[in-house]
């Protein structure tokens, strides 16, 4: 297995559970603003997002999946310091009732 350096892809994978207050209107408002964020932070090179679908339920309470993808670490970095995503998440973060956060380099199995 190649050791994992700086270079080279990193998807950031965000699991949320979002308090019971948030609104299906004000998740459609902050699912938009994070998927905005690919126009502001140059290193953010693609977003996708979605929900549970399992049928295994052990998702454990969260229900929603976004996944970013940056060109290296050095990127997710950029993208952590940028001021559109602190002001995103100064917004966002307030709002999650508990939320995983992993980054990692996709890695074939030869």
């Amino acid at each position: 297995m190649a050791a994992a350096g700086s270079g080279g892809v990193v998807k950031h994978v965000l699991l949320a559970r979002f308090k019971e207050e948030v609104t299906p209107e004000r998740l459609d408002q902050l699912i938009r603003g994070y998927a905005g964020l690919v126009d502001l932070v140059p290193s953010m090179k693609a977003f996708h997002w979605g929900t549970d679908v399992s049928i295994e339920n052990m998702h454990q309470g969260f229900t929603h999946v976004f996944e970013s993808t940056f060109e290296s670490t050095a990127g997710v970095k950029e993208y952590i310091e940028h001021p559109a995503h602190v002001e995103f998440a100064n917004e966002f973060l307030p709002l999650l009732e508990k939320a995983i956060v992993i980054d990692y380099k996709p890695t074939a199995v030869n």
